[in-house]
């Protein structure tokens, strides 16, 4: 007995001395063990990326068997970085997986699994919530973080540990297709919106069962490339960077705490990202103190070889990118490939062993904070108890509700009145059942018609048109088209009201989807009028992933709902503030503009910034932060204290918002701020806060914003930071155009 106690004690002692492996140390002094041990091929797999399909058998979208020949295969002694593209079935698959590259790997090192979830997690059987864009609509940064507690919630529950979002991009051109995921055009909304977002995704702790690591894209200024075209090169000046695009990740790393980056396809001012010492080193890593990993976006380090022509051959392209700071691959190159040209790159000396390591370093940190070495398997149980319950399906109801734009309603059209009125519903987005990009390929939505018929409303419904495939193809004339539009507008001249469901079909808004136009198709523009000419009172629902050019329509309408891609319960919210069982309440995060020749045309625009043009008005369609209401509401005692403050002080905002109509309601208040005089110029107008406030029919509420030293601060002439004395206006109001009250303060020793 005596001899099995000293063994047992002798082994004991050894996995202590094996600091990597005690629980109790500190995480740096387990990496650097853990490096220590490693070889040189150990290091450079954990900077690799397997596809789903190489390490299990998959049923379509989702991994549904284990298969111990491709697992083998894949992670084999040295073990890998990472999985994407899996989306299991079962977290015991999970989890078989992850017990292979604990148990059969020389030094016992966890995979980790990374999966897509910008607004849901990606795998079957999810909570799909509406779109980032329309998230940011709600103006709601406390829906935002509980949104992302869902999905970090639903993500770990599968046993994978990671999300490539939030999109942090700043969306200032909408051609670009992608927008439908950014949280809107400006930084000040972007920023609130993806810190919360990304503390929602991690939790309290990252080594709970309910936390994920959020990994904020695409860093940096990916969202403005040349002719609004999907990976085209930006360039950009480092003040303007600095002050809108990089400040947005600045807060999702610094006050989130975002564990993880994507490093952007273009090159930023002829240097492509993943390169990008200045960007991945001396930015991320040294001023914000970026403890996580970067990961490059999908064959974005190839790019620099066959797109950018800035590498010779592949041990370039990989040396040049790890040494600029960045740590993982993403499909870039086949696996013996990446081994072996990273050893050449270190054999020419292109590459060190230092920057190896700290590559390799950084994915071990990670993998540490998430307590895959001390806890590796998942627990079984939790799809069960934590996937799409009720309170998460709640939720996605609460967010597509606040998700809704009133964006026009002359003659109060809206709401109406399903118990005295017969509501003609036309268009094919109608019956839509889509939830946006990057869904669950399996996530069906409800419908709006779907969402009016269990309302209770008395819907007829007609097409009016056939959806097509593209734009350049104008079918307007053709018989069959004449002869479904004609049916719409019979329906619509024996209804009492119109309910025009219009917009994008997913063929045309997501990744690669960039527009050269942003109108209407041919046949929905020639259904929208034929409509109007019935006389009859109508309502346009907008169904899209970006802002959309309906100068005609917007001037004859009566009324306007923008609705985006709502999520899974899309239909139900719209029904609601359709037949006012719900106020809207959302404001733009996005300016509207009339055509794409105003383009860029984004709120916080330079004094000089100015839309004059001998064939177009010179102002928004909609603008930034415009939203209507069912009620309405009054502003009133704007106080500033005190009225002169050091540059490093704060002034207290407040203003009374009293609701002056007959319905309950909320309101966004949105404070927009002008630095007078200034060493460089600065915005006219610049949002630097917002309050979201419910008020019952007569019921008041102050709400009060802190103006400090982030909110003042610029990037002066010398490139530093800093509050500048001199005065500062202070404008409150319901949009970036209602301005209700203004006063100013004071900047001075």
């Amino acid at each position: 007995m005596k001899r099995w106690i000293i063994l047992a004690c002798l082994a004991s002692n050894a996995a202590m001395a094996q600091t990597y492996k005690n629980p109790h140390a500190p995480v740096a002094s387990r990496v650097a063990d853990l490096l220590q041990r490693m070889t040189v091929e150990e290091k450079i797999r954990q900077l690799d990326m397997y596809w789903g399909y190489q390490v299990a058998g998959m049923d379509g979208h989702e991994a549904a068997q284990y298969n111990d020949t491709l697992v083998k295969a894949a992670i084999g002694h040295h073990g890998i970085g990472s999985i994407h593209d899996f989306y299991p079935l079962s977290t015991a698959l999970a989890n078989r997986i992850q017990r292979y590259a604990i148990e059969h790997t020389r030094l016992g090192i966890p995979v980790l699994f990374i999966e897509e979830g910008l607004h849901g997690y990606a795998g079957k059987g999810s909570t799909e919530f509406p779109i980032p864009l329309a998230l940011s609509t709600a103006w709601d940064t406390a829906l935002v973080r509980q949104v992302g507690r869902v999905i970090g919630t639903e993500t770990r529950a599968h046993g994978v540990d990671m999300i490539l979002g939030p999109v942090l991009d700043m969306a200032r051109d909408p051609r670009w297709g992608r927008t439908e995921e950014t949280y809107g055009e400006d930084a000040y909304l972007n920023a609130r919106n993806g810190v919360a977002m990304v503390e929602g995704l991690q939790g309290l702790s990252l080594n709970s069962p309910d936390a994920v690591i959020a990994e904020p894209k695409h860093f940096a200024v990916h969202s403005v490339p040349e002719g609004g075209s999907n990976t085209a090169p930006v360039n950009m000046g480092e003040r303007e960077a600095r002050s809108s695009f990089l400040y947005v990740f600045e807060k999702a790393v610094r006050e989130g705490g975002a564990m993880g980056i994507m490093a952007a396809y273009h090159e930023l001012d002829g240097i492509p990202c993943v390169d990008n010492r200045w960007l991945l080193t001396e930015v991320l890593r040294k001023e914000w103190g970026f403890k996580g990993f970067v990961l490059s976006d999908l064959g974005a380090i190839k790019m620099t070889l066959t797109e950018h022509h800035v590498a010779a051959d592949t041990a370039d392209a990989l040396g040049q990118s790890i040494a600029a700071g960045l740590d993982m691959q993403f499909y870039d190159f086949a696996h013996e490939t990446l081994v072996e040209a990273v050893k050449t790159a270190l054999a020419r000396k292109t590459l060190s062993l230092q920057d190896l390591d700290r590559a390799a370093g950084d994915i071990l940190r990670v993998k540490f904070y998430l307590g895959l070495f001390d806890h590796p398997y998942t627990d079984t149980t939790l799809v069960g108890l934590h996937v799409h319950t009720d309170a998460a399906r709640a939720l996605a109801l609460r967010a597509s509700r606040e998700a809704l734009v009133l964006l026009k309603n002359d003659g109060h059209v809206l709401p109406l009145d399903a118990a005295h009125q017969s509501i003609a519903v036309i268009g094919p987005l109608a019956t839509s059942t889509y939830t946006g990009g990057y869904s669950s390929p399996s996530a069906q939505g409800l419908s709006i018609l779907d969402g009016l018929k269990q309302s209770g409303a008395r819907v007829t419904y007609a097409a009016g048109y056939t959806p097509s495939s593209n734009h350049r193809s104008d079918t307007t004339g053709y018989p069959e088209e004449a002869s479904l539009r004609s049916e719409a507008v019979a329906l619509a001249a024996q209804s009492d009201v119109t309910v025009l469901v219009l917009g994008e079909e997913p063929w045309e808004v997501g990744e690669g989807k960039d527009r050269a136009s942003l109108n209407l198709s041919p046949r929905a523009e020639a259904l929208a009028q034929a409509l109007y000419a019935t006389g009859k009172p109508i309502a346009l629902v907008l169904v899209n992933g970006r802002p959309l050019t309906i100068d005609w329509i917007a001037a004859h309408y009566p009324a306007i709902l923008e609705t985006w891609y709502g999520g899974e319960v899309e239909g139900q919210g719209i029904a609601d503030v359709l037949l006012g069982k719900v106020n809207p309440s959302g404001k733009l995060p996005i300016t509207f503009p009339r055509s794409v020749g105003q383009l860029p045309f984004y709120e916080a625009r330079k004094p000089t910034s100015r839309h004059h043009y001998v064939d177009e008005a010179d102002t928004a369609l909609f603008p930034f932060g415009h939203g209507l209401s069912y009620t309405t509401f009054a502003y009133s005692d704007l106080r500033i204290a005190p009225a002169r403050i050091t540059p490093g002080g704060s002034a207290d905002v407040s203003v009374t918002i009293t609701n002056t109509g007959d319905r309950e309601g909320a309101e966004v208040a949105e404070l927009y701020l002008r630095d007078v005089v200034s060493s460089v110029t600065t915005p006219l107008k610049a949002l630097r806060g917002f309050a979201r406030v419910d008020l019952a029919p007569g019921a008041a509420q102050t709400v009060h914003f802190t103006l400090g030293p982030d909110q003042l601060s610029l990037w002066n002439r010398q490139m530093k930071r800093v509050v500048e004395p001199g005065e500062f206006k202070v404008m409150v109001g319901s949009s970036s155009r209602d301005i209700r009250v203004e006063g100013s303060f004071w900047v001075g020793e």
